[in-house]
């Protein structure tokens, strides 16, 4: 990198503008419907967050010390809501880069009447590190990432050693890391990366899978996957230290 563009992204990064190096997504950006784009302007205000705005103080955001559960990558947000109207005991908090899942999520949260959600449009890897402070999280749930199927594409996924010690300073004591996949190989790559990572354990009887808990919803696509004889894989680490 020359000096003319460390300087400028020096300049960048002190204006308050971050830029993106590695990225764990491909940003696929749709057109968002006029009901997306109504719930963001009617919702936002309330339930966005910025990453700009820096460490949250989670109390200050919810109203209460409730127990934090954070998703990473929710898509369209249907099962994030569904889990949100379920568990009005604790906050919720999504993480989508792709702005007309943003919408879709806020619409629906609106629809159900859920205020115990929060949302972010932007980098998963940035957010935790700029806005969640160590120890403040219950849950931490990645369900169904992109899988990187091709081999030579496997070092893009999101699942990885240093992803894992990053995601382990978040979570309490006990506090999980819950994974979701319909790809096999990607569920094994999951299991080995874990496995080796230290501060965690499988909470997994045979020392692999999980059945699926009741607290995450049964998708539609699921449901045809299983109508088709596709597996689905679920894996919950715990951090013990």
């Amino acid at each position: 990198m020359s000096e003319s563009s460390n300087t400028n992204l020096e300049q960048a990064k002190q204006e308050g503008k971050y830029i993106r190096t590695i990225r764990s997504f491909v940003k696929r950006e749709g057109r968002l419907t006029k009901g997306q784009a109504a719930a963001i302007e009617k919702c936002w205000p309330t339930m966005g967050l910025e990453h700009k705005n820096g460490m949250l103080d989670l109390s200050q955001v919810f109203g209460n010390n409730n127990d934090v559960v954070l998703e990473i990558g929710f898509g369209m947000g249907k099962s994030l809501v569904e889990m949100a109207k379920n568990a009005p005991h604790l906050n919720f908090i999504g993480i989508e880069v792709h702005r007309p899942g943003v919408g879709a999520c806020l619409m629906d949260a609106d629809e159900a009447g859920v205020t115990n959600l929060r949302v972010f449009e932007h980098d998963a890897v940035e957010v935790l590190a700029d806005c969640l402070s160590d120890e403040s999280l219950t849950t931490l749930q990645l369900f169904f990432p992109d899988p990187w199927h091709k081999k030579r594409h496997h070092k893009r996924r999101i699942v990885q050693t240093e992803f894992a010690e990053k995601l382990r300073s978040k979570l309490k004591i006990g506090g999980v890391f819950h994974m979701a996949t319909d790809w096999e190989n990607y569920a094994e790559h999951m299991l080995e990366v874990m496995q080796a990572a230290p501060g965690y354990k499988n909470q997994s009887e045979t020392n692999d899978y999980v059945p699926r808990p009741d607290l995450r919803p049964l998708t539609k696509f699921e449901q045809r996957g299983h109508r088709l004889g596709h597996g689905v894989w679920d894996l919950m680490f715990e951090r013990t230290k």
